[in-house]
């Protein structure tokens, strides 16, 4: 991940102060059906961070980041436990959007525009620790990769050993709505898998 040049005003504030801001955002809460709930996880000290999408429903009534049957996957697909995925010291969760966008004729909506562009350029130089950002379904990818990114999604994913040796990673979103897309593309779990996960628990035991 590349880390910019902090502004005078962002060393001068604490993270703690950071995260509070963050966790206080009222932006979107005329567009939130639910009202505003900021879901994320961070600390200065994390090696791996996670750019997801937004939080569905279940996460945000219970406000913790993947805490449904994508996180389950999730974790599976990095080969870590709760315990280690929920160590903010070790891994950041940041979504392109913090809350719960409401829910959209197939599926949920796309993450707040607002939230991104606001908050990933006051948080993410902050993270200066991390080595290692999976950038998950399609959203992310586009706001992490930009034009670095393929054609598709399923190109950009298939492309995993270009971008394993940069500093971002593309998976695809470990929804069970992508169930069709893993059944079509058996390579990501008997290839890219094993690999990522190697790379995973290196950089947490380093």
């Amino acid at each position: 991940m590349t880390v910019q040049a902090k502004p005078a005003a962002m060393r001068e504030e604490s993270f703690d102060a950071l995260m509070t801001r963050i966790r206080a955002c009222q932006v979107c809460a005329a567009q939130l059906p639910q009202g505003c709930r900021p879901v994320l996880q961070a600390h200065p000290d994390a090696r791996i961070l996670i750019v997801s999408q937004a939080p569905g429903r279940k996460v945000h009534a219970t406000g913790i980041p993947f805490d449904d049957k994508s996180g389950d996957k999730l974790r599976d697909w990095l080969g870590i436990d709760k315990q280690v995925f929920y160590d903010p010291r070790r891994v950041a969760i940041v979504p392109m959007g913090f809350c719960y966008p409401g829910k959209g004729a197939s599926g949920d909506l796309p993450p707040r525009p607002e939230c991104a562009p606001l908050w990933h350029p006051q948080l993410l130089p902050r993270l200066s620790n991390v080595r290692l950002t999976f950038a998950i379904g399609g959203y992310a990818i586009r706001g992490m990769l930009g034009n670095r990114r393929k054609a598709s999604l399923t190109e950009t994913c298939a492309a995993w050993r270009e971008y394993l040796v940069g500093d971002v990673l593309p998976l695809p979103h470990p929804s069970p709505r992508n169930t069709a897309w893993f059944q079509r593309h058996p390579w990501f779990e008997t290839d890219a898998l094993p690999t990522i996960r190697r790379r995973v628990h290196k950089l947490l035991r380093d």
